[in-house]
């Protein structure tokens, strides 16, 4: 399959030219016959994202999400949407600990935004078994239908195509991606850019590389434009940066291992940091308010995950109380994902700080 992908990359390159790598990214996650997420359930190989460590932390985000709905005073219809629901183990684990409020189940709407139909089969049986809002699946966020909006995006960020650009002696260049003598994919420079092409880059040195992600922007424009216009909340829950910055961040897994990112398309997930700054800069250009990013160890502390694995804890066994402490601790400590996942909620302009993030000053 790996090998499939690489030829029509090859013969795509030998007919337009070099790719830029945003181009690369969306064939080798999302091509639709032979990219990574159209082909597979990456999460069972790959990757294991915080909802699979605990059932705490798709609980805490539950009540969370319980907690946005009463600041919007309770609307009696609200869209539930969750952005990449991997296996629906964060929309199960959320929507049980919901059942404390059984006004807010009866208010929602279930919208999924998935593109890849394994997923979307590993979601449906991940929710069969609940008596909750029957799920509707969407491929863009846009076709979600209007009103009040309580999304959630966890680890959905990382995977979006990202471009980059390196510092030259003569200003900047983006890196593209043509074909060696051997026939390999492999890293080369564009053409210099004209003076300004690239307004508000951070500060880099001579070869050091900068991460832009338009398609990130302009989907945290899309909400917040949708919170600011009709109400509602966004939870982003990702690894990345808090101010924008140089650096390449470029990784990818193939077989739960580290692998060289241009390899073999289409068998390895491909991510980058996500940088929450500029996230935020377009979400507040819409008319959102942005609160955060607190690192995500920060926030399920004010959450109250602490007391939530205590309370777990009663009555376990040696070998699942350990287990709890050992989720605790990775899902939390500072040098697991406490400190380098994070998480932004957007707001309307006028609504009170969400739990878990401080009051704006």
């Amino acid at each position: 399959m790996s090998g499939a992908l690489r030829d029509l990359l090859a013969a795509r390159i030998r007919a337009e030219g070099p790719l830029g790598l945003a181009e690369y990214m969306a064939a080798a996650l999302g091509h639709p016959r032979h990219g990574y997420y159209a082909t597979r359930d990456p999460l069972a190989r790959d990757f294991t994202t915080a909802p699979e460590i605990s059932q705490m932390f798709g609980e805490l985000i539950g009540l969370w999400l319980v907690e946005r709905w009463q600041a919007l005073r309770s609307p009696p219809r609200v869209r539930l949407v969750e952005l990449g629901p991997g296996r629906g183990t964060l929309m199960a684990d959320a929507l049980r600990a919901a059942r404390l409020v059984p006004a807010f189940l009866e208010a929602v709407e279930l919208d999924l935004v998935e593109t890849s139909p394994v997923l979307r089969a590993r979601q449906e049986a991940a929710l069969a078994a609940l008596a909750g809002p029957p799920p509707q699946w969407h491929d863009r966020l846009e076709q979600v239908p209007e009103g009040p909006l309580l999304l959630v995006a966890n680890e959905f960020f990382d995977a979006l195509p990202i471009r980059q650009f390196q510092r030259t002696p003569r200003g900047w260049a983006e890196r593209r991606i043509g074909l060696a003598p051997d026939g390999r994919l492999a890293w080369g420079l564009g053409p210099d850019l004209p003076a300004g092409a690239l307004p508000g880059l951070p500060p880099a040195e001579l070869g050091e590389v900068v991460e832009l992600c338009p398609a990130g922007e302009r989907l945290a424009a899309e909400i917040g434009g949708r919170i600011s216009e009709q109400g509602g909340a966004a939870l982003i829950l990702d690894y990345g940066y808090t101010a924008s910055q140089p650096g390449d961040t470029l990784q990818a897994l193939r077989e739960g291992a580290p692998a060289d990112p241009l390899e073999a398309p289409g068998e390895a997930d491909v991510t980058a940091h996500v940088d929450f700054a500029a996230l935020g800069r377009a979400a507040t250009a819409a008319g959102a308010r942005c609160h955060g990013p607190v690192g995500q160890g920060a926030f399920l502390e004010a959450l109250g995950i602490g007391a939530r694995a205590a309370r777990l804890q009663q009555g376990a066994g040696e070998a699942q109380h350990r287990a709890i402490a050992e989720a605790l601790a990775r899902l939390t400590g500072p040098e697991q994902m406490g400190r380098l996942f994070k998480a932004l909620a957007l707001t309307a302009p006028e609504a009170p700080a969400p739990a878990g993030f401080p009051a704006p000053g």
